[in-house]
């Protein structure tokens, strides 16, 4: 390990991070989408999605950073390091949201890589590494299930045709949307995708909200995270008969939702924790026809399935299938998985160097794991990974009323921003 950065050139770089700079970009970001009581909805390869994805290029480009996509809409933001041959270091984060999403998931770990990044470049310090940005395409999966489509295919995780045939609620196909995103960006300069030669990082560092309350609930400041539990996302489609909900007889009925009502019981005993530690979610119920008086003969509904423990994740994932089918009484189902990510941890490169970091500043950290995927869990076969996490007001994420305040959201970009020269001086 050579050309450590030296706590010196900390003061000039946290005096460089604008801490105004930082929030008004966010809060113009938190424009495009807007619903009410300060909630964001921007789903991926939107028109809103594309006036954010312009607005930070223009951001950028005024930084004096250079612009690319991939093949999936990934988009980069590069800062070039001493060396041109050198591999680059990256960070970055989403901007699409949730449906009821709020200001800060995801777009602040790539507002805060380019603010980490300027302030670098302002405080007159370079980096023999390149420094990349990126904004990986449809994280939530809100829009496209299931999430992190850009991240997994720029990783090899999946291959880039993974979801084609996947549609939204308006049965537009995530190809055709990708397509027509690529059209309406061909003016921007296309690389290769995934880490292909002088593109593969040597470390990934993403900055999030923590989307928990233990930083808030502990007066600490920054989050060191050391790992990301594993997720399992299923799909349940349970066929039944409609019937007049007047005339037809209970007892000869083929009711769906009275099925997906007995199926979701047992699966609640299924993943029941003493401990609380597995999470169990149905997110997604559609029901057809969807009328007030007819019998459902279609439900379709999603799981979310998640646990730090790779067996008991692959345990009780498993047994979704069995489960749902001896729970039904007078339909027929079909249980799909279109998601799997096993826990992972994450290396000591990062996470050290980002403890290293917030005590330098004078930060208060604490190692912690991710309860929530991200593009950082894919990260991890190519790279050395690691994420910052800041505090959530009440903990709370994946609703308008999510919140972060200014000052703290400054203080991970300064913990980003030194922990990036460190690894970009390596």
């Amino acid at each position: 390990m050579t050309d450590r950065v030296p706590d010196a050139s900390l003061p000039a770089l946290a005096a460089s991070v604008d801490e105004s700079r930082q929030w008004a970009r966010l809060m113009g970001m938190a424009t495009l989408g807007a619903i009410p009581e300060d909630g964001v909805n921007r789903a991926a390869l939107t028109e809103l999605d594309r006036q954010a994805r312009r607005l930070l290029i223009e951001w950028a480009q005024e930084a004096g950073l250079t612009v690319s996509i991939d093949d999936m809409a990934n988009l980069f933001l590069r800062h070039e390091g001493t060396d041109p041959a050198a591999e680059p270091v990256l960070t970055g984060s989403h901007m699409d949201s949730q449906p009821n999403g709020g200001r800060f998931d995801g777009i602040w770990g790539v507002v805060a890589g380019l603010e980490a990044v300027q302030a670098i470049r302002e405080a007159g310090l370079t980096t023999r590494r390149p420094i990349e940005i990126v904004a990986w395409t449809n994280e939530e999966g809100g829009r496209f299930a299931p999430g992190c489509m850009g991240s997994m295919a720029w990783s090899g995780h999946s291959a880039p045709n993974t979801w084609d045939a996947v549609t939204d609620l308006n049965g537009i196909t995530f190809r055709a949307a990708l397509d027509e995103q690529l059209a309406l960006e061909a003016d921007l300069p296309r690389r290769p995708l995934g880490p292909v030669g002088p593109q593969r990082p040597v470390a990934y560092v993403e900055a999030h909200i923590e989307q928990g309350p233990r930083l808030e609930n502990d007066l600490l400041d920054i989050g060191v995270v050391t790992g990301i539990q594993g997720s399992r996302w299923f799909v349940v489609d349970i066929k039944g008969r409609s019937d007049h909900a007047g005339t037809s007889p209970v007892s000869l009925r083929q009711d769906a939702v009275q099925d997906m009502v007995r199926a979701i019981n047992a699966l609640n005993t299924l993943t029941h924790d003493p401990s609380d530690v597995l999470r169990f979610t149905v997110g997604r119920i559609e029901v057809h026809p969807n009328t007030s008086n007819s019998v459902a003969d279609h439900v379709r509904f999603t799981i979310d399935l998640r646990h730090p423990e790779a067996d008991i994740l692959r345990e009780k994932g498993d047994a979704i299938a069995a489960t749902v089918q001896s729970a039904l009484q007078h339909c027929t189902a079909t249980v799909t998985e279109r998601f799997n990510a096993l826990p992972t941890a994450f290396p000591a490169l990062v996470p050290d160097a980002v403890e290293q970091a917030a005590h330098a500043l004078g930060l208060r950290p604490l190692r912690m794991p991710s309860g929530a995927f991200h593009d950082a869990q894919f990260m991890v076969p190519v790279c050395p990974t690691g994420m910052i996490f800041v505090p959530s007001k009440g903990g709370i994420s994946h609703h308008p009323s999510e919140y972060t305040s200014p000052g703290q959201l400054a203080a991970g970009t300064r913990v980003l921003a030194a922990t990036l020269l460190e690894l970009a001086n390596r």
